[in-house]
């Protein structure tokens, strides 16, 4: 395998730093002008960008920021929150961008666990963490992005307001293509969501293979309704500086305005996800789904037989490929040469191989494990921070142990199956079985709980946790659901609940999951979506959330 190469005139050379500060100075360099940013706050050209970002940064300099320091960012999605993750990674410091929906004992962990010392975050969002209850003694700058409106709880008193910014900015700290730019927390599967540490030349790579699969060509513009505090907007925005293209960030997924949102801001490529492609084609034709730009679309996981459907309907062609937080683009196709129902094959600069249990490497056609390696320097993450034990698991024998079951063709392509362990994807969104069961166990009628995934109409899953009560005549599940509003991410609360006498166990004590998902919603299930129960997704904890020890 060779580092791949890029011989087109319109791409950017190879630099010689894979940084973000760097890539964006270039940028600004060879594209002042150029549109870059469009978001509901406005617009910036590439140099307008990048002077922002310099000043901005300098306010975090001037609070405290250092080089290696983490600063966790709790913002809406925009330009603002764009500007904050930049400015950080410009001043030398290691982001973490926070999953807004994140609730009680996840939106601590996150805090307590990526040992950040800068913590930045709008109004709106001081509720949830006014029930956090960790003192973050490593916690030493805190700022809110307006005016106060809400409280922060016991640290609305460590609220500072940052300095003003310098005119002339400050150039960016010094860093290699090695060095973590961000750590985004993923789901856990037997534990809490665990942080990835993703180095800048991994989010460079995974932006450039991306926008060649796309065929993201300059003045092409890149619409995303996804969040930047996921490696898919964050590595799109990276695709459209790589390409001298223009990136626009909506605040989040309108499937009644997707199409003339589109179509308003000009765009030619878009991302979306399994889900999010079967709710646009079960809406009700109309006309303005074909008054837009758009060619191509970043869709991974989608239904084989969609694929076609909503090309002829939408004039849009779907793109499959294999990326993850912990890896890169290491199986794809082109935009022309795509086949539904299948990844692609292995990119240039990286090996892949399909494993046993016992990472013994299968025939084709038979199902295992998907496990990466890469020729390019620091293309993969760099491990999950304070967690040595599982990146040791994960990278065992040199291999990224992707947890994703795949089948290799004779002829060398992929085709995604389903994940090996315990971890629930719904609307995009990875979601922790052993978070989901912490919450529902601490309701006081729930003496034991099994989350996990069962198919969903949409694509990918719909959470259910199958339940033993102590009186399932008095048992309540709505307050169940009340009770879980605050504590849990509105996308992880179950849509089925069972209620069952007991869960199935293994001889030493582990519950059977596969069980419980072969038999999945039955007829006495309960189903919220069919009883009409809609989740709050601003609820917050009018008691305070237990301490979770590190």
């Amino acid at each position: 395998m060779t580092v791949p190469t890029t011989t087109a005139d319109s791409a950017p050379p190879l630099l010689k730093s894979q940084t973000i500060p760097a890539l964006l100075l270039a940028q600004a360099a060879r594209y002042p002008g150029l549109e870059l940013l469009v978001s509901g706050d406005g617009t910036r050209s590439y140099r307008e960008l990048c002077d922002a970002v310099s000043r901005r940064a300098t306010r975090l300099t001037a609070g405290g920021v250092a080089p290696g320091d983490h600063v966790a960012i709790l913002c809406r999605n925009g330009a603002e929150l764009l500007e904050w993750i930049l400015a950080s990674v410009w001043c030398g410091a290691v982001v973490i961008p926070i999953n807004t929906a994140v609730r009680g004992r996840q939106l601590e962990h996150v805090l307590s666990d990526s040992e950040a010392s800068g913590l930045i975050f709008d109004d709106e969002f001081a509720p949830s963490l006014s029930v956090v209850q960790h003192p973050l003694p490593v916690l030493r700058l805190i700022v809110r992005t307006g005016p106060r409106g809400h409280s922060a709880g016991h640290l609305e008193d460590r609220v500072t307001v940052l300095p003003p910014a310098r005119r002339d900015g400050m150039p960016p700290a010094e860093a290699s293509g090695s060095d973590i730019a961000a750590i985004l927390y993923t789901s856990g599967t037997t534990g809490p969501s665990k942080g990835v540490c993703c180095p800048h030349s991994q989010l460079y790579w995974l932006a450039r293979l991306t926008a060649e699969a796309l065929d993201v060509r300059p003045g092409d513009r890149l619409f995303t309704c996804l969040p930047l505090f996921h490696i898919n907007a964050l590595t799109a925005f990276l695709q459209a500086v790589i390409t001298g293209s223009t990136f626009i960030a909506a605040e989040r997924f309108s499937a009644s305005r997707f199409w003339a949102d589109a179509s308003r801001n000009g765009a030619t490529i878009t991302y979306l996800l399994g889900a999010m492609v079967s709710i646009l084609a079960g809406r009700q034709s109309n006309a303005s789904e074909r008054d837009h730009c758009v060619r191509v679309a970043l869709a991974p996981a989608v239904p084989a037989d969609l694929v076609a459907p909503f090309r002829q309907r939408f004039g849009v062609q779907l793109v499959e490929a294999y990326a993850s937080t912990e890896s890169n683009l290491a199986v794809g196709a082109p935009a022309t040469d795509q086949r539904p129902g299948l990844m692609g094959s292995v990119n240039d600069g990286f090996h892949v191989r399909v494993v046993d249990d016992d990472d013994v490497e299968v025939p084709d056609g038979a199902a295992g494990e998907l496990v990466i390696r890469s020729d390019i320097p620091h293309a993969l993450a760099a491990g999950y921070w304070r967690r040595p034990e599982q990146t040791l698991a994960a990278w065992r024998n040199l291999w990224l142990h992707t947890g994703d079951r795949v089948v290799r063709m004779p002829d060398g392509w992929f085709q995604f199956l389903d994940r090996i362990n315990d971890s629930i994807r719904r609307r995009g969104e990875n979601i922790s079985s052993f978070e989901v069961e912490q919450v529902l166990l601490d309701y006081p009628a729930v003496s034991a709980v099994a989350a996990y995934a069962v198919p969903s109409a949409l694509g990918e899953d719909e959470v259910m946790a199958s339940i033993v009560v102590a009186d399932p005549a008095t048992f309540d599940v709505l307050d169940l659901m009340r009770h879980c509003e605050p504590r849990l991410a509105y996308f992880a609360i179950p849509r089925y609940v069972d209620v069952i006498t007991s869960l199935p166990l293994t001889a030493n004590g582990k519950v059977q999951k596969y069980l419980l998902r072969e038999r999945g919603a039955t007829a006495t299930t309960w189903d919220r979506e069919q009883v009409g129960f809609i989740v709050n997704r601003n609820a917050h904890a009018t008691a305070p959330v237990a301490g979770q020890a590190d």
